[in-house]
């Protein structure tokens, strides 16, 4: 009986959380089929993966990893980019019934779902209150960081659901005196999940995973170095997430080697450190406080920055640690707490910044003569981590360090919900209870979203597919040759395309034939896209100041005008001069 119960109360709180989905970002729910939160960026480009995996995999039969027509005729990898085939396995059953843009929809808003309630199982075994769990799930679903890349088309990003999971089987894995294949299986599954995630979150995880199982032998169980039991659950819960993580890092690995995943520079680290500010700042999407947080406070970068807490939530944490030697999660809550801590302080990047900027302080006299300027910055332990580390200047946005700090303050704002439920008499549990949910949902919520975009095909597109050859297609100007859109639209006529989606790491050939393609139209940039194999080649008219003198260099260098479509010339490149 009390099996069926759990399933049943599991079932109630997966409606719950389904219905607030649909209430936080209301009214995408109406909108799944043709339409996208926010404007065009990458979630347009998410589309296309789902898309192409669905057509790979499900038509062509081949490996979706290799996908030869985009940067034609090098062929490129998806390590290129962030790939993340947790999300699009989720994404595509649904992009089977309803197309790729359906599929992208149930993915995003099943993560805020999955998060739910995977905070709610976590809180609710370590405090048996279930109230308390739908509290920690509440925050944790909805927090501001996930609101802020669901609606820039973070798919990657924001599938933050396995993170409870993984952190459920790890806290259990290190107090376990026995061996218990449980917890070791929940947490290896999950962690193997994140691998398959974003190599972004698999890297933070290990490395906070490791400092903690640190803290945890020095500070708090020293004896258990030496116990055979502690070593077995944490090495059999890395086993069992082997598998899953070495297929996710698997072609990011192959790319590395080949010299296509280079270090990110110090410059571009030090634009993505957190400031301390992007902790404690409500959500410029927030209903009621968004527009005034916008308007006083540098929001520049406010996609990554938005790391918001929760005034509530972190009350509620607050309680917790205060509390914490009257609470059995005693150990776990100031692991937690140290976690939090060294999470903030690597999200806060190479240096210290206030409200965006670097702080900069004044140097000595013989210091400045010595280094050849007058001011500083502080630096921060992730500049050395940066230069010094492995794999750690790889990364671009270091402020995504601050999703284990968000993590944690939801479990601990549960523990602390549950503390403070306690202490009140039971028939004012509920009442309560909900009071906190309100809160919560009153410090998150967006507001209606207003801002939809749809990614229709062009009519040039519907041209091309109806063409029985593979001519291969490039688009003029080039610079338009990376835009998402334009990977987007391959879905639709399915030819070669000479550029693609690579502004993470461009592959070697763009980066070669870049320079001379942007000089189009002359000799030069038309005989590289003979060696090329270009076939058709598409001008988009509003691109050029005088499109008449484009007309007339297009027909002196041999392409053939076939029509116009929509503000697109089309042009036939034969191979031959």
């Amino acid at each position: 009986m009390k099996r069926i119960a759990k399933k049943l109360s599991l079932l109630w709180v997966t409606l719950y959380y389904s219905a607030l989905t649909v209430f936080m970002t209301w009214p995408l729910a109406t909108r799944m089929r043709d339409s996208m939160v926010g404007e065009v960026g990458d979630n347009i480009y998410f589309v296309w993966m789902i898309g192409w995996l669905k057509k790979a995999l499900l038509e062509l039969h081949v490996n979706p990893f290799d996908v030869w027509f985009l940067n034609y005729p090098e062929g490129w990898s998806l390590a290129y980019t962030e790939i993340t085939p947790s999300n699009l396995l989720i994404a595509l059953p649904f992009s089977v019934v309803g197309g790729p843009m359906f599929g992208y929809n149930m993915a995003l808003l099943l993560s805020f779902v999955l998060s739910g309630i995977g905070m709610y199982l976590w809180v609710r075994k370590m405090t048996g209150r279930t109230d308390a769990g739908l509290i920690a799930g509440t925050v944790y679903a909805f927090l501001p960081y996930h609101f802020a890349h669901f609606l820039i088309g973070h798919l990657n990003l924001s599938a933050i659901q396995w993170f409870p999971f993984y952190f459920m089987g790890f806290f259990e894995v290190l107090e376990q005196r026995k061996w218990s294949w449980r917890p070791a299986l929940v947490g290896g599954i999950a962690l193997g999940l994140i691998a398959l995630t974003s190599q972004y979150y698999l890297y933070i995880t290990c490395l906070i995973s490791g400092f903690l199982v640190v803290l945890y032998l020095l500070w708090i169980e020293r004896k258990r170095i030496f116990e055979p039991a502690f070593w077995k659950n944490l090495v059999g819960m890395g086993l069992i997430s082997l598998p899953l993580v070495l297929a996710g890092v698997a072609p990011f690995v192959a790319l590395a080697r080949q010299g296509g995943l280079p270090d990110r520079g110090i410059s571009v680290a030090r634009l993505y450190s957190a400031s301390p500010t992007d902790f404690i700042l409500p959500s410029t999407d927030h209903f009621l406080f968004g527009s005034w947080v916008g308007s006083h406070f540098n929001r520049d970068l406010w996609i990554e920055a938005t790391l918001y807490f929760g005034v509530f939530a972190l009350i509620l944490a607050v309680i917790a640690y205060l509390k914490r030697k009257q609470l059995p999660q005693r150990n776990m809550l100031g692991l937690m707490f140290w976690g939090t801590l060294l999470s903030i302080v690597l999200a806060m990047g190479t240096d210290l910044h206030w409200n965006g900027a670097s702080v900069e302080i004044m140097l000595p006299g013989f210091l400045a003569g010595r280094l050849g300027r007058s001011t500083t910055p502080i630096p921060f332990p992730g500049y050395f981590l940066f230069n010094y580390f492995p794999f750690y200047a790889k990364m671009r946005a270091l402020m995504r360090f601050g999703v284990v700090a968000l993590i944690f303050t939801s479990a601990a704002a549960g523990i602390g919900s549950a503390w403070v439920l306690n202490k009140v008499q039971k028939r004012w549990q509920v009442l309560v209870a909900v009071a906190l949910l309100g809160l919560v949902v009153f410090d998150f919520y967006p507001g209606p979203y207003r801002q939809f975009a749809t990614v229709d095909p062009r009519p040039v597109d519907l041209w091309l597919a109806e063409q029985p050859d593979e001519g291969v297609v490039i688009q003029m100007p080039f610079v338009l040759a990376e835009d998402q859109e334009q990977t987007y639209y391959t879905l639709f006529h399915g030819k070669p395309y000479v550029g693609g989606f690579f502004n993470a790491f461009p592959p070697p050939q763009y980066s070669r034939i870049r320079t001379e393609l942007e000089h189009f139209p002359d000799e030069h940039s038309v005989e590289l896209m003979r060696e090329l194999g270009v076939h058709y080649v598409l001008v988009q008219e509003d691109r050029y100041e005088n499109i008449e003198v484009v007309r007339q260099e297009c027909e002196r260098l041999g392409l053939k005008f076939q029509m116009e479509l929509d503000g697109q010339l089309v042009y036939i490149l034969d191979g031959e001069k």
